[in-house]
């Protein structure tokens, strides 16, 4: 069974970066579609970018798209997202999620699609 854990969070001012690690364990990623959600105190939570098996294909949110970069690395059952230039709404909590899917091109930005979380980081952009 595929576990998830998010790390890289943290207090940064506007106009900063941070790069969210999300490792795999259990079993390989590889196998696995990929995605960033997050969730802002007292919101939805909300799709960010999304990565197929091999990181062919990728989505983003309009929100998102331009300042973030979602990447895997399979060798190391590993997925980032790389958040240059944040905002203050860019605040919330941040968490992986993973989908088994035999198509290696398919990438989706539903949260209904994905079955396995990790717990989240925490992301807080302020002066």
């Amino acid at each position: 069974q595929l576990q998830l854990v998010e790390s890289g969070g943290g207090l940064v001012q506007p106009g900063g970066s941070l790069r969210l690690l999300c490792a795999g364990s259990g079993t390989r990623l590889r196998d696995y579609v990929m995605a960033w959600f997050r969730q802002a105190p007292g919101k939805e939570r909300e799709a960010v970018s999304s990565i197929s098996r091999a990181g062919a294909s990728l989505d983003y949110v309009d929100a998102v798209r331009g300042r973030f970069t979602i990447s895997r690395d399979n060798a190391v059952d590993s997925v980032y997202l790389q958040m240059n230039n944040l905002k203050p709404e860019d605040t919330g909590v941040y968490f992986c999620a993973a989908k088994k899917l035999y198509q290696h091109m398919t990438v989706s930005l539903e949260r209904d699609f994905y079955d396995i979380w990790g717990q989240g980081t925490q992301v807080t952009v302020s002066s």
